[in-house]
This record gives structure tokens, sequence and C-alpha cells, in this order.
């Protein structure tokens, strides 16, 4: 029986503290995708581009995603972007998790 409270104990942890990391990646995600189709995006400067990424997180309350992390390049009318970043967190005492997060896209603007 005590094995199993801990065992579970041990899960929900995990959940409490990971699961925020994995949701504000989905939010990063989710405003980089949205960028397609953007006006005049292919114009924009890199500075610019990471710009508009940074306001989009702020306004879905991304907290400690620093915009560095961002790498715009663009190629002609096609924009990269690359994020590469990772996740630092204590579970307890001195046992830490390392997430680390990459994704590439490649779009276009209108």
């Amino acid at each position: 029986m005590l094995v199993m409270v801990l065992f579970f104990g041990s899960i929900l942890t995990l959940v409490i503290k990971l699961g925020p990391v994995y949701l504000d990646d989905f939010t990063i995600q989710e405003a980089i995708e949205s960028l397609e189709g953007t006006d005049d995006l292919s114009s924009m400067s890199p500075a610019a581009v990471r710009s508009l990424i940074n306001k989009r997180l702020s306004v879905n309350n991304v907290r400690g995603f620093d915009a560095k992390n961002i790498e715009v390049e663009k190629d002609g009318d096609v924009v990269l972007i690359r994020v590469d970043y990772e996740v630092r967190n204590n579970l307890f005492r001195n046992v830490d998790t390392v997430i680390h997060f990459t994704h590439e896209y490649e779009m276009k603007g209108q």
C-alpha cells in the first residue's frame, strides 16, 4: 500500500512540475505557426519577426522564454525560423530535470 502511494505521489509530482513546461512549449509552437500567411512576413527583418513572436508569447502569458532562442533566417520569400531552448526545473532537493526543445519552421508571407 505504501509503495503504491509513493509511486502515484511521484507520478503526480512529475506531472505538476513538468506539465506547465510542455504547455508553454505547445503555446510557443502555436505562436510561431500562426505567423504562416502573415502579411509582409518575407519582407520583415529578423528582429521584427522575433519581436512579433515575442508579443504573441506575452499575450499568451509564456514567461521565462528568451527571444534570443529564436533564430530567423531569410532565403528569398521563404522565412526559416528555428527555436532551440531548454528548461531546467527543480524536482526536489538536488534532483533537477532538463527538457530540451527544438523546432524548425519554413514559411512564406503573403
